[in-house]
């Protein structure tokens, strides 16, 4: 099942996703869930959000692996949405 984690960081949190990034990325090497990934930027080009495409099981190994992302744990996010993704291109 593809899953889109769309997350958008609290406002002021560059330095908490920089100061958690190696360890989120490490996250994503480990756990083999992340079919692609990327940070969502603002106008000026500076990171606010995530968006991740995770390949699991069913929407609760979703939620697991969202709620287990060093960034999750350090508060980083305002808010995530977890939207079962169908890919038609690519």
């Amino acid at each position: 099942m593809l899953i889109a984690l769309i997350a958008r960081d609290k406002p002021g949190a560059l330095q908490t996703r920089l100061d958690n990034r190696t360890a989120h990325l490490a996250y994503i090497e480990d756990t083999g869930a992340v079919a692609q990934a990327g940070p969502l930027l603002d106008q000026e080009g500076n990171m606010v959000g995530s968006l991740v495409i995770l390949d699991v099981e069913d929407m609760a190994a979703g939620q697991t692996w969202a709620d287990n992302d060093p960034y999750a744990k350090a508060d980083l996010f305002e808010t995530v949405d977890l939207i079962t993704w169908k890919k038609v291109i690519g």
